[in-house]
């Protein structure tokens, strides 16, 4: 499809991002859609501030929390295609220090393939209870404000037990901050210029830092309300996930802080550009900053049929997830498709076989990451262009 036959893609997602707004189920998006390496769709709407009254902006910059997570994992898929890192490298080898032990007392090996893929026996704070394990070892989880260093994150990681035995079991989790420490030690770089060099320089996204690189256009935060979405708390927000788990603490004001610790799984501002460059990127066979076997492993499912909660019909590359069984997700994307999310309002999905991108970021959790906008802007899309497709051929 030609970006001229776009028309009915455009009044689609028009039409779903105009609901989300007079339903007051987000304050303010970007949408950008790119068709055969095209950018056919891009749309900023709402309020980037709503209290005062900013107008978001095409290059508004959002706090990317999980969306970091494919950004660090290009890096480190980078330093493999470099011959620096291996994907069966044991963690002890670049953190000799990392070495928590399973629940009885037991030591374990972990692999960067399963920091990768999230098997490393890992968890976030947030999945466990109130009073769990990283909670009384003080683990942050990469979105509060937090005067601790990486290395003491890790090292407070370390001193609990491991969930389950690494390799056994697909559970989302705070391994891409232990990736991240990985990348600095191959690198002999802070993780901040390691992302830089190996990833967003070489594709010039300038507007991608571990902090705002423009404060003017950073996005107030916003979370679910009962009647609209309340202003979150600079310092510190709890805001509640799943029921009898502790839930996300945010502390949006993380995103001015140049001495807050370098996450590699939350800790990245950006703009949705940005990101849609790196996803076309790594669509296009991950030239400059990957090989092309790289670049497809990382696309590939990794983890079998272990089971992935909260994801039916989705298997795990090495970064994001990878859709197994469209009917199984409930979904309109093609087998193959990679999709990930944010906690504070993003989702985007990659769907090769259609060589489409898109990157719906919000400034609005957890609507904008789990909410029925993802799933409004993703039926948008492919209704968009089933129908752009037929009256083509028309």
């Amino acid at each position: 499809m030609r970006k001229k036959d776009m028309t009915t893609l455009h009044n689609y997602v028009d039409e779903a991002i105009d609901r989300a707004l007079s339903e007051k189920r987000i304050v303010g998006t970007v949408v950008q859609v790119a068709v055969g390496g095209e950018l056919v769709y891009s749309r900023a709407a709402g309020f980037a501030d709503r209290e005062q009254k900013r107008s978001m902006s095409e290059n508004a910059l959002f706090r990317l929390a999980s969306v970091t997570k494919p950004i660090v994992s290009t890096a480190a898929l980078a330093l493999i295609s470099q011959g620096k890192l291996s994907l069966h490298d044991p963690v002890t080898r670049w953190l000799p220090a990392f070495r928590p032990k399973l629940a009885n007392g037991q030591d374990a090996l972990i692999t960067v393939h399963q920091l990768m893929t999230h098997t490393a026996g890992l968890t976030y704070r947030f999945f466990q209870e109130d009073q769990g394990t990283y909670e009384l070892a003080g683990v942050s989880d990469g979105m509060d404000w937090s005067e601790i260093s990486l290395e003491e994150n890790l090292q407070r990681l370390a001193s609990a037990p491991l969930l389950y035995e690494p390799g056994n079991m697909w559970r989302y989790s705070i391994a891409t901050d232990v990736l991240g420490a990985v990348i600095e030690k191959v690198t002999g770089m802070s993780l901040r210029e390691a992302v830089q060099t190996l990833v967003t320089h070489p594709l010039r996204m300038t507007d991608t830092d571990f902090f705002a690189v423009d404060s003017n256009r950073l996005t107030a935060a916003y979370a679910d309300g009962s009647e609209e979405p309340r202003l979150l708390h600079q310092v510190l927000e709890l805001i509640p996930f799943i029921e009898g788990t502790a839930g996300f603490r945010l502390s949006p004001n993380r995103a001015n802080r140049t001495s807050a610790y370098l996450s590699g799984g939350a800790g990245m501002v950006g703009s949705t550009g940005d990101f849609l460059t790196l996803l076309e990127a790594l669509r296009q066979g991950g030239q400059p900053l990957l090989t092309e076997a790289v670049a497809a492993e990382m696309s590939t499912n990794q983890i079998g049929d272990l089971v992935m909660p909260y994801w039916p019909g989705r298997g795990f590359g090495l970064g994001f997830t990878v859709l197994k069984d469209p009917v199984a997700a409930g979904t309109p994307e093609s087998a193959g498709t990679w999709r990930m999310g944010g906690t504070y309002g993003h989702s985007w999905f990659v769907d090769p076989k259609e060589e489409l991108s898109v990157a719906a970021f919000t400034n609005t959790a957890l609507e904008g990451m789990s909410g029925q906008y993802t799933t409004d802007i993703c039926n948008a899309v492919y209704t968009g262009i089933r129908e752009g497709k037929e009256a083509a051929r028309i």
